[in-house]
């Protein structure tokens, strides 16, 4: 069955433009609370938002389709995607919602639903859901004494901040860091300061006054370059960027040099062999995950299992093989012991424990292996299947024989009408040659459309 909804993780798109309108985000209220409607209990949905504009919009056409459903609604207001994953299991919910488009500018909008265990749907799942956003659900609806209530709970915001401390490790505290957090005008704004203020750390908070519209706009992971200046100018100890969503987490050291998700998942796998916690004999990250960590993980005796994009496979992934350390590079670090899904503010505390057990500065602690140069580049398209073109296909073949030991990996994004192009290799000029030639043959078809 051909998706129309859902993509790599969730329903995304622009705001009020299909299939991020109103009417489609009742419809899955409605889609979502009448599959998950078993049994004559009262069902639950939990559903959190970031600080987008359209976020208002959504969350009270999906409060509609849930109720309507015959499902309670909990609003939980503007928290990190974590918590909503987290507060389904604790609040026993049949249903998690973000609405969120994560690391997209603010006139982007999305849809993230999370089953009773507080793990994403699976693509099965999905395509139930799929199939009946295609029906009519009026038949199947709540009577008009089973409607659903909806209400608003701040509290439990709180929830997930003492959740989040409590996966740092209880002898030690942050008391004489300096630290700076990004929280990218996003979801964790209040989260994320609060839970490091109260783990003992001084906290310069920047990004932290959303306002509709700037959300990830020239800050938190995306934009790393206004925090890498602050950390610069407090002379920090630390510098923690976070995504809209704030499932997603890059590091800067005190020198103000960004440390990508590779970097930290290593370090965290590192640490956790020694301490006897690493399960699975390695860790697992995408097709977009450096060489050099690989690299690095087979110098430790440990292996890399990637799998395609999206935290969501990975998570997957792991789950089947018995791994607890996972991610990607864009900073998506998925620990299990902890969470179902990524989380930026627990991984940012795994991180801190790290360095405060080394003694050492985040420049030596961070990094763990030399990166092997790498190149992406991205090509926007609009209709069409520019990677079936014979002469594409042949750039690629030519692409990788040129890289040798290297990795070329070509894909469509699931989020944005782009094809992505990422190549790596030793040699940072045949790298740089193999992916202009790649793009240069795309562009050519999209201009010829």
């Amino acid at each position: 069955m051909k998706r129309k909804y859902f993509g790599t993780d969730g329903i995304r798109g622009a705001a009020n433009t299909h299939p991020m309108t109103p009417e489609v985000a009742m419809k899955v209220g409605m889609a979502v609370g009448v599959s998950y409607h078993r049994g004559g209990h009262r069902h639950r949905v939990v559903i959190g938002k970031d600080t987008r504009l359209s976020g208002y919009m959504l969350e009270n056409a999906m409060v509609a389709g849930f109720t309507a459903a015959g499902m309670d609604v909990f609003l939980l207001g503007p928290v990190p995607t974590p918590a909503v994953a987290m507060l389904t299991r604790s609040l026993r919910a049949d249903i998690g919602v973000m609405i969120s488009a994560s690391h997209n500018p603010y006139g982007d909008n999305g849809i993230k639903l999370f089953g009773p265990d507080g793990y994403k749907l699976s693509d099965e799942k999905e395509l139930e859901l799929e199939r009946l956003l295609s029906q009519d659900l009026t038949r199947k609806l709540a009577k008009p004494d089973k409607i659903g209530r909806a209400k608003r709970v701040e509290g439990d915001l709180y929830r997930y901040i003492e959740f989040a401390k409590r996966t740092f490790p209880k002898a030690m505290t942050l008391s004489g860091m300096r630290v700076v957090v990004d929280c990218a005008n996003g979801a964790a704004y209040k989260a994320a300061p609060a839970a490091l203020w109260e783990l003992g750390a001084e906290v310069i908070t920047i990004g932290n006054e959303p306002d509709g519209f700037n959300i990830n706009r020239e800050c938190g992971s995306t934009h790393p370059i206004g925090l890498s200046k602050k950390v610069h100018e407090v002379r920090a100890d630390l510098g923690i960027a976070l995504d809209g969503d704030a499932d997603r987490v890059l590091i800067v050291d005190e020198a103000g040099k960004v440390v990508d998700g590779d970097q930290l998942m290593a370090m965290i796998a590192e640490s956790w062999q020694a301490k006897g916690r690493l399960t699975g004999g390695g860790i697992v990250a995408t097709v977009m995950s450096n060489l050099g960590l690989e690299r690095f993980l087979s110098d430790k005796g440990l292996g890399l299992e990637r799998t395609k994009v999206g935290d969501r496979y990975v998570v997957e992934h792991m789950r089947q093989h018995g791994y607890n350390v996972g991610g990607e590079q864009s900073g998506h670090i998925v620990l299990s012991d902890y969470s179902t899904t990524g989380d930026g503010l627990v991984s940012a505390l795994q991180v801190l424990a790290c360095i405060r057990a080394a003694g050492r500065p985040a420049s030596e602690v961070c990094r763990k292996f030399e990166p092997v140069p790498q190149v992406l580049k991205n090509v926007r398209f609009a209709g069409g299947a520019p990677l079936e073109e014979k002469s594409v296909q042949a750039a690629i073949e030519e692409g990788r024989q040129r890289l040798g030991d290297g990795r070329l990996v070509i894909r469509p994004s699931g989020t944005e009408p782009v094809i992505r192009v990422m190549a790596e290799g030793d040699d940072r000029q045949i790298v740089e040659q193999v992916v202009d030639d790649i793009v240069g043959v795309i562009a050519q078809q999209k201009n010829a459309a």
